[in-house]
């Protein structure tokens, strides 16, 4: 039996408007449909009525499925021919997993394809008005993760390249350890006076 394909596809920032055009093929043409908790659940209405859709949503300290087991259901389903749609809130490769799942599909030569899409850390300061760049007062950007790698206590964050080289910073996932953000970032050289917003 010839191998399926996975499309590991970008569905914005939560607006079912801001997928792209692409994003809604690979939705429309896939047998197989594996959505996160984070997709806006309207794009399901452009499935083939027969697609088989698998819920795959994740809350911190919840997982329906655990990484593997959607990592595994992406392969079988490419190995048995069917055209698999992995649709990811935002973007695929922005703290969605997407460089690990193709990782798995390269090892097991499954042919697969990378639908980007609008991350949050761009659209939701963009709608709330505040442009991460600014040719007057901010010409660098960055996206880190609120949380490191709890589960191995390890924290890869360069706080003082960060505070000091990094004009605006969109932290990801961190409401939780917003008072350890901040601290990092004052203890590193960022200016107590710097302007803040929580989207």
């Amino acid at each position: 039996m010839e191998k399926g394909k996975v499309y590991l596809v970008g569905a914005g920032p939560g607006d079912p408007k801001l997928i792209t055009v692409y994003g809604v093929e690979c939705i429309q043409k896939a047998d197989v449909i594996a959505y996160d908790r984070l997709i806006n659940k309207e794009l399901l209405k452009y499935a083939k009525k027969d697609a088989i859709l698998i819920f795959c949503g994740k809350l911190p300290g919840k997982h329906e499925l655990i990484q593997e087991q959607i990592n595994d259901l992406l392969v079988k389903h490419a190995l048995n021919g069917k055209v698999v749609t992995r649709l990811k809130g935002g973007d695929p490769f922005v703290f969605g997993r997407g460089g690990e799942e193709a990782e798995v599909l390269a090892r097991h030569a499954i042919p697969y394809e990378v639908v980007p899409g609008i991350t949050s850390g761009i659209a939701a300061p963009a709608y709330a008005g505040i442009p991460v760049t600014h040719r007057d007062y901010a010409t660098s950007f960055a996206i880190v993760t609120g949380h490191g790698r709890a589960e191995k206590g390890t924290d890869h964050i360069n706080w003082s390249a960060l505070a000091q080289g990094i004009d605006t910073i969109a932290f990801y996932m961190g409401i939780g350890n917003l008072p350890q953000i901040c601290k990092n970032l004052i203890k590193n050289g960022k200016n107590t006076e710097t302007p803040v917003a929580i989207i």
